[in-house]
């Protein structure tokens, strides 16, 4: 006859299959032996098998109700079928049963995290830690918790701990890698995934991880080598063909790109980061109507920040008559986006409707002059009635943009003409042909490390015979330094909203920008603009060409590979010593 006895010692050997066939056959003889019915779960769980597992001791739980452990291990079956409120339910009585259980809080810490609920989470973890000091995989839960909850500093802390605790977690390096990314430590972050890959060589996810690293360094190759390991190990990791096909585009090779965007929303059509670059994808190769069709996945992505607004008036995505109703239409994006998109008030208003702008207070101004507008309202103030709304960057899908039907190519703003007189006294007349000139963008930005140059890096190229304005509010004490010994006019503190960034631009005989808002603000004023864009531009500004469908006034200056200025320099300086010579 089976005895359960055996079946704890191959169990505790690591013999799990022939511990699972004791189990069987002890069942077979006693049905309701609680102890077999629960090692037969435990069991199941080491196999992964969590349906499974969450029935033996759903079953055994029906014999003993009051098993403290049954409890902990059924929250952790539940936990691995997708149900955590049941397992959150699991997990608690574990720990009412038997006070001082930090296995049980630490494990509703998990539960919580994964309903959302971050803060609480933290404190069930605290609570498991004060219990047991070393436990690693509370601090390793915490610091995901803390991760979820925009704290990356903390974060990296209690990543630390655990590490502390048990130098061979595995997990919690690699994790302390992906918020090590998040404060742009990318050096560090790339060394922490790969002592978890030391560790533990055969996690997808981590080879993952590892190629985002080396793509913030700009080491695409590698990158892509890193991802190729993941999808050797895990050939449908989303994720990891989504990241893939990023390094492809940085690298120049968007067929490849595109298509490997494509494989991952073959995997998982529900994968909102890989929709979005798809999206993104095939709006940078011109493929606008598909681009626009997949361009609404981004208000499913958390890192992007988009706010979705709740109204209970419907949205208006275009086809729908608006004739004699009141529409808001609201920015949801960047700065450099709602300059972009405001043009297509114009639109919206001549089909009837009544248009209200909502935009961020340093553009409320500046938004008056803009064709069809009938009011313009600061975002976080109150909004008078309307009877429908549209997200400024759903615009262009909302019309079905091709790149021939683009409204408002040569301008379509406009700088008060007070506005202009004040700054055109205030700089004086003109000497010489005028540059103004933005190096920077928000340092947020995904791509900022990319799109942004340093204020040092430009000034060697620009020709002499030129009067040089700087166009960036937001400059630095060093930059401020540099500028004065460069003799470069700055008036940054004021240059208070984008009206009076605008009123300052009509003055100049060209702006030249990196790819940031002041480039939207020069083109959308039918300024003369020289755009300097990285290798993989963002998608707005297509591929190869040197001038832009969205505006007529734009020169583009592209890198040629993947990193280094010098050449667009180069083409820059030709340029503006041309203009320096008239």
């Amino acid at each position: 006859m089976a005895k359960f006895s055996d079946a704890v010692a191959l169990f505790k050997l690591g013999q799990f299959a022939e511990a699972e066939k004791l189990c069987a056959l002890v069942l077979a003889s006693t049905p309701q032996h609680f102890d077999a019915l629960h090692l037969s779960g435990v069991l199941a769980l080491h196999a992964k098998s969590y349906q499974r597992a969450a029935d033996f001791i759903g079953r055994a739980l029906a014999l003993t109700p009051d098993n403290a452990p049954a409890h902990n291990n059924h929250g952790m079956a539940f936990m691995g079928v997708g149900d955590f409120a049941q397992a959150l339910e699991s997990f608690e009585t574990a720990a009412a049963l038997k006070p001082g259980f930090a296995a049980a809080l630490g494990n509703r810490g998990n539960a919580l995290r994964s309903l959302g609920r971050a803060a609480e989470a933290v404190a069930s973890y605290e609570a498991a830690i004060a219990l047991k000091p070393d436990y690693a995989q509370a601090f390793n839960g915490g610091g995901l918790a803390l991760k979820d909850l925009d704290r990356p500093d903390e974060a990296l802390a209690w990543y630390d701990k655990a590490i502390a605790a048990d130098p061979g977690l595995a997990e919690a390096w690699d994790n302390r890698g992906v918020v090590l990314q998040d404060l742009k430590r990318f050096e560090s972050a790339l060394a922490s995934h790969d002592a978890a890959l030391g560790l533990a060589p055969d996690v997808a996810q981590t080879w993952s991880n590892r190629g985002v690293a080396l793509d913030y360094l700009r080491r695409y190759e590698e990158a892509l080598e890193s991802y190729d390991r993941a999808l050797a190990l895990d050939a449908r990791m989303t994720e990891a063909w989504s990241n893939r096909g990023v390094a492809l585009g940085e690298l120049g090779r968007r067929d490849e790109a595109l298509k490997s965007f494509e494989q991952a929303v073959i995997h998982d059509s529900g994968n909102a980061d890989a929709q979005w670059n798809l999206s993104l994808s095939y709006l940078q190769m011109g493929k606008l109507a598909e681009g626009w069709a997949k361009h609404e996945w981004r208000w499913k992505i958390p890192r992007l920040k988009l706010v979705a607004r709740g109204f209970t008036q419907p949205v208006w995505m275009g086809g729908a008559s608006i004739v004699g109703q009141t529409i808001l239409l609201h920015g949801d994006h960047g700065l450099g986006d709602s300059i972009q998109f405001c043009r297509y008030a114009k639109l919206v208003s001549d089909l009837g409707a009544r248009v209200i702008l909502e935009v961020r207070r340093p553009l409320v101004e500046l938004m008056r002059s803009v064709a069809g507008v009938s009011d313009v309202v600061a975002t976080g103030d109150a909004l008078p009635a309307f009877d429908t709304h549209c997200p400024l960057s759903s615009l262009p899908g909302a019309f079905a943009t091709t790149l021939e039907t683009i409204p408002s190519p040569a301008g379509y703003l406009h700088a008060a003409d007070d506005k202009v007189a004040t700054w055109r006294q205030r700089i004086g007349e003109r000497t010489k042909p005028r540059v103004g000139l933005a190096w920077r963008g928000n340092p947020a930005h995904q791509n900022d490390h990319n799109r942004s140059i340093a204020f040092s890096d430009i000034l060697a190229f620009l020709p002499e015979g030129l009067e040089v304005v700087a166009l960036q509010k937001d400059i630095t004490e060093a930059e401020h330094a540099l500028a004065m010994r460069h003799n470069i006019r700055s008036f940054a503190s004021q240059l208070t909203d984008f009206s009076e960034t605008a009123a300052l631009c009509t003055l100049m005989d060209v702006v030249v920008s990196v790819d940031t808002s002041v480039a939207h603000l020069a083109g959308g004023l039918g300024q003369r603009v020289m755009v300097l864009l990285a290798f993989n531009p963002d998608w707005r500004w297509l591929l190869e060409r040197s001038d832009s469908p969205w505006y007529t006034t734009v020169k583009l200056y592209r890198q040629d590979k993947p990193s280094g200025w010098t050449a667009v320099f180069e083409k820059l300086r030709a340029d503006l010593a041309l203009l320096a010579a008239f």
